[in-house]
């Protein structure tokens, strides 16, 4: 029998957590459950195999965003956010700590479901590990780059970077967020650290590093071009 793709279903509601769960079982997906942050965790790290989460921002015990900074330290399992704030600035947070979407409630379980299935076989498209933006290509699997066609040597804490930039890219990300996602989320470190990283890694990915733009005060952006 093949083997179902599981989902965790965090939320501190019931009533949501059985909507989510039945229609993503009638689409064939084995459902785990958790009525709070720290349950979350807890589940997560008991069951290395899960594929893909739904986190609810507002919780009692840990919130979502705490829930998604301590597993991004270790896992980059696609996380859809769920929550009651139409708030642009919750969403750029959300995207900045690495979630994968973002859904504000009340929502279509048909959406939801939709979604699901477009985030998982985006993942499952990358599962190559090549990605590739502009004029740079990365494969995370291999751990290579090349920028406008030709192979790049980066140091391992370069390659990171670059990675990060790219799964962020056309967002604004501030060097303390960086730092924090780069190095180690309690990473207390000096922000020109990120400053000299770009600076080796643009001179190193020649006219491509172009694409990793200044943002004056903030930190930087990765554009196409």
């Amino acid at each position: 029998m093949e083997n179902r793709l599981k989902i965790l279903v965090v939320d501190d509601e019931s009533r949501m957590r059985k909507l989510v769960k039945d229609f993503l079982s009638i689409k064939g997906f084995e459902v785990m459950e958790a009525e709070d942050g720290e349950m979350a965790v807890e589940v997560f790290y008991e069951n290395k195999d899960i594929d893909l989460i739904i986190l609810d921002v507002m919780m009692p015990k840990m919130n979502g965003w705490d829930v998604v900074k301590t597993i991004r330290k270790t896992s980059r399992v696609p996380i859809i956010m769920l929550t009651a704030r139409d708030d642009e600035t919750d969403e750029l947070q959300g995207f900045k700590l690495g979630v994968d979407e973002y859904i504000t409630k009340p929502f279509s379980p048909k959406i939801l479901v939709a979604r699901v299935e477009a985030v998982l076989r985006r993942t499952h498209a990358d599962e190559s590990g090549v990605k590739t933006f502009g004029r740079i290509s990365i494969n995370t699997g291999a751990h290579t780059v090349t920028a406008d066609g030709k192979e790049v040597e980066l140091s391992y804490k370069e390659f990171e970077l670059l990675d990060y930039f790219m799964n962020n890219k056309n967002l604004a990300l501030s060097r303390d967020t960086i730092l924090s996602n780069v190095w180690d989320y309690d990473y207390f470190g000096d922000a020109r650290t990120i400053d000299t990283h770009v600076k080796k890694l643009r001179a190193k990915l020649g006219a491509a590093g172009e694409q990793i733009k200044t943002i004056w005060g903030m930190g930087y952006k990765f554009e196409e071009s």
